[in-house]
């Protein structure tokens, strides 16, 4: 089986940087968009996969008209719900809660968050959806790296050396199986 292409975008930079934004819905910068549309302007993809989020939605939807394509929304690439800390800036947030959360975010959520493993569940439930056909899923840091975890086993505490900058593209290819099976081809930021 010769597999398939998996392009992983990273949305463009929110129009407030610096927040926990999980669940808030921040729209992007223009320049978010354009740059999200310059990282993947030489991909050939049968699908355009996004969070329903418009950060990733607006992209998404620039990315495939310029394909004459539609993209196809899928909640399940939300990025971790931050429960009270969501759309604040980290340094409002006491630092020992927010030391545990990024050292164990499973055991530790932010308060009335979404837990870490809620979130490879829902990624997971995503990939094991997705058409064997190139494919660019334009999502969070989040889910990029859950993603990372569900497709190549890398542990969550070796997950956050993944530099993920906005309009960061992460490509995979991936060979269909029980398990999956990935090969990182690259990473642009």
């Amino acid at each position: 089986m010769s597999g398939f292409a998996l392009h992983f975008l990273r949305h463009g930079a929110p129009e407030q940087p610096g927040l926990m934004l999980g669940r808030t819905d921040a729209a992007p910068t223009p320049e978010g968009i354009a740059a999200c549309a310059r990282q993947v302007a030489d991909l050939d993809v049968e699908h355009i996969l996004s969070s329903d989020l418009q950060r990733c939605v607006l992209p998404a939807a620039a990315i495939a008209g310029a394909q004459s394509r539609e993209p196809i929304i899928d909640d399940r690439w939300r990025e971790l719900d931050f429960g009270d800390w969501d759309g604040k800036q980290a340094s409002a947030i006491a630092p020992e809660p927010l030391g545990r959360f990024w050292s164990d975010p499973d055991r530790y959520p932010a308060p009335n968050g979404e837990r870490w493993s809620t979130l490879i569940d829902r990624v997971a439930s995503a990939l094991a959806d997705l058409s064997p056909v190139p494919t660019l899923v334009v999502t969070h840091g989040g889910a990029i790296r859950a993603a990372i975890h569900c497709l190549c086993g890398i542990p969550r505490q070796h997950l956050w050396a993944f530099d993920l900058p906005y309009a960061a593209l992460l490509s995979l290819h991936i060979w269909p199986g029980t398990p999956w099976t990935a090969q990182i081809r690259g990473l642009r930021p």
